[in-house]
């Protein structure tokens, strides 16, 4: 039988030791985007599987959710409220829906200039299908009207982006 030496166990044990290391971190994660509810009814979930306990039922297709981790078929998300749970990625869909904020109705504008004549408002909890996004305001349509609104007033977009 061969004995290793200190210094070969002192190695194995280094690498052994690195090895655990690397599986216990996660590879990096992707960066958090939004989606929305597919459905009428969708469930969040404690932990990515069907036999986790449902923390909460969506009743609100097109509703937005941010996409903040993975795990096999089910994604981590977090609504606008901030709470967070798993939903399987068949509930989920890549069309891009925001939600208005705050406590007052927000203004929809027919151009991206503040000056622009108002074509409609939406009131708080209002879910629009969002169209494009500018700096500083994004064109959304819901329930027939499209227009401007500013970023501040919805969420659902990142501050920074554009298309």
């Amino acid at each position: 039988m061969i004995l290793p030496t200190m210094k070969t166990a002192g190695r194995l044990s280094l690498a052994l030791a690195l090895l655990s290391f690397a599986a216990a971190v996660p590879a990096a994660a992707d960066p958090a985007r939004f989606a929305s509810i597919r459905r009428d009814e969708a469930f969040l979930r404690e932990g990515p599987s069907y036999a986790h306990k449902v923390l909460w039922i969506y009743r609100r297709k097109n509703f937005p959710v941010m996409i903040i981790g993975s795990f096999d078929a089910w994604r981590r998300v977090k609504d606008v409220d901030g709470t967070v749970g798993w939903m399987h990625h068949t509930q989920l869909s890549d069309a891009r829906t925001v939600v208005f904020i705050g406590f007052t109705k927000s203004l929809l504008r027919e151009d991206a200039k503040p000056s622009s004549s108002i074509v409609a408002y939406a009131a708080p909890g209002v879910v629009a299908k969002l169209k494009a996004c500018k700096p500083a305001v994004c064109e959304v349509e819901t329930s027939g009207a499209e227009g401007w609104v500013s970023k501040k007033n919805i969420w659902g977009v990142e501050l920074g982006e554009v298309f």
